[in-house]
């Protein structure tokens, strides 16, 4: 009987689920879309309640595809929008608030104040992370402060907080597994990532209840079995991680200075620093990478809040594309941007200013400018912020030698014209695999693993399929538009 492995992709517009076979192939794969909620300025939320149920159709659906039933999977691997912080109700399973993503910045303020009472580098040295509300730390005390009887529930223990994984296994599992991976642990800005455990001070500093927390364990390993009656069948979640860790193993990214970066809404670029937790001068993460066993892999990663994301505005909100292929031709059809820059700072910017109070601008415009000037505008926006994190990493750490090499995955990823210019603006051959889906693949590879689908040595011999987009840019053309990019940055609105 063939072996499949079920990777269900929760990300942050779409769930997905992805069927691989023993030799990493998709075989089946559904998606669906589901509601971005926005409350206020610069608010992001998701109902959770919808999150589990487009979860629970796609791998209907991608299972009915292939034709077959659900106790022909061998495993389940998870992967999920990370920091997106979820509470819900021990014993009903009910959230009691809505899920508060990543891109929110409603603790902004909250972050300043941390700031100013002197937080800051206690908290790196023990989490890696920057002060910001980008991570759930926060979030959940916004949850606990905010919400009626939250805070008593919480010190009796009968809430429990969870990123997106933890909450999915609760659901799969009809509330028998209670579990996190590292990676997605280290996000949250409550786990000390050289110790590996919840971290007391962390927990009193930002009011976190110790037993609203998951167990934490590695990313590759049977983290519990899905309820028949919840899923239709018992199988073991074999494999969880953060989706850019996920993506980072599904590169193959195994060795020191290898790096990746996922165009998907946002970007995020992480680099494997091995059993070295690199200190970030540049305004870069340390992160765990996805780890088999307990010994600890590190990662530096410069995350970018809009990426993919200026794309879907294109066609949403300003109504310019009807989809995002479209996208692709439209900035062909011009040699330039007419000097036009876009820096979508729609909730902020990330790695390497982590600014929260910054804003979308566009600067640049004359009169000859027209819709393909500004599609192409926003697709340079994407591979110019790209190429500001890996300029930041390469001050951090030098690792590998020869060629320089980007593998990229995610959406947008298809994209050729976006593909050839960030190879141009970075001076790096960016390299692109047939299997595009690497964060699902990661997560697969990871349940494979543990369940015996796929072997290590195998993983690290795969080859072939590759397309390469070398650099073609001169390099005085590629320092001038740096340099209006440096400067249509400067004009964004930044508090001093």
């Amino acid at each position: 009987m063939s072996k499949y492995i079920l990777s269900l992709d929760q990300g942050t517009t779409s769930s997905r689920a992805i069927i691989f076979d023993e030799n990493g192939q998709i075989k089946s794969s559904a998606q669906a879309e589901y509601a971005q909620i926005y409350p206020h300025d610069g608010w992001v939320e998701h109902d959770p309640v919808e999150i589990y149920s487009s979860v629970a159709a796609v791998a209907s659906e991608a299972v009915a595809r292939l034709n077959i039933n659900r106790g022909e999977l061998a495993a389940i691997g998870i992967t999920n929008q990370r920091e997106t912080t979820i509470v819900w109700d021990r014993r009903t399973g009910a959230p009691v608030y809505n899920a508060i993503v990543w891109q929110c910045r409603r603790t902004a303020d909250m972050c300043d104040r941390l700031k100013a009472d002197g937080m800051s580098d206690m908290i790196y040295k023990k989490t890696g992370l920057p002060v910001d509300a980008y991570f759930s730390a926060t979030k959940i005390k916004w949850i606990l402060d905010n919400v009626d009887g939250a805070r008593e529930k919480a010190k009796k223990g009968e809430l429990l907080f969870g990123t997106v994984d933890t909450y999915l296994m609760w659901k799969l599992s009809a509330g028998k597994i209670f579990a996190t991976d590292y990676t997605n642990a280290s996000r949250t800005q409550l786990f000390n990532i050289h110790t590996l455990t919840w971290d007391e001070e962390l927990l009193s500093l930002f009011g976190v209840p110790r037993r609203m927390l998951p167990e934490v364990m590695p990313s590759s390993g049977i983290f519990g079995y899905t309820d028949e009656t919840e899923f239709g069948a018992k199988i073991p979640i074999a494999g969880v991680a953060g989706d850019q860790q996920a993506a980072l193993f599904g590169q193959r990214c195994f060795t020191r200075g290898s790096a990746k970066n996922t165009f998907g809404t946002g970007c995020f670029l992480l680099m494997n620093t091995g059993g070295e937790a690199v200190e970030s001068k540049h305004g870069l993460i340390t992160t765990l990478a996805a780890m088999p066993d307990n010994t600890p892999q590190y990662a530096l990663e410069g995350s970018v809040f809009v990426g993919g994301a200026v794309v879907q505005w294109l066609r949403d909100e300003m109504q310019l594309v009807r989809s995002a292929a479209e996208t692709e031709k439209l900035a062909y059809s011009v040699p330039d941007t007419l000097g036009m820059y876009i820096v979508p700072a729609f909730v902020g910017l990330g790695a390497p200013y982590w600014d929260s109070y910054a804003r979308g601008t566009v600067t640049g415009i004359t009169r000859g400018a027209n819709k393909n000037h500004f599609v192409r505008a926003a697709l340079e926006s994407i591979a110019y912020q790209v190429n500001d994190v890996l300029c930041a990493m390469e001050k951090d750490f030098v690792g590998g030698t020869g060629k320089k090499r980007l593998s990229v995955d995610g959406g947008a990823s298809a994209n050729n014209f976006l593909m050839q210019f960030t190879a141009d603006i970075t001076g790096y051959g960016v390299v692109r695999p047939a299997v595009v889906e690497s964060t699902a693949l990661g997560a697969a590879y990871l349940a494979g693993l543990s369940t015996g689908v796929y072997d290590m040595k195998r993983l690290m011999s795969a080859t072939g399929g590759d397309t390469v987009f070398e650099p073609k840019m001169s390099e005085a053309t590629r320092k001038r538009l740096i340099g209006g990019w440096t400067d249509a940055v400067k004009r964004t609105v930044i508090k001093d």
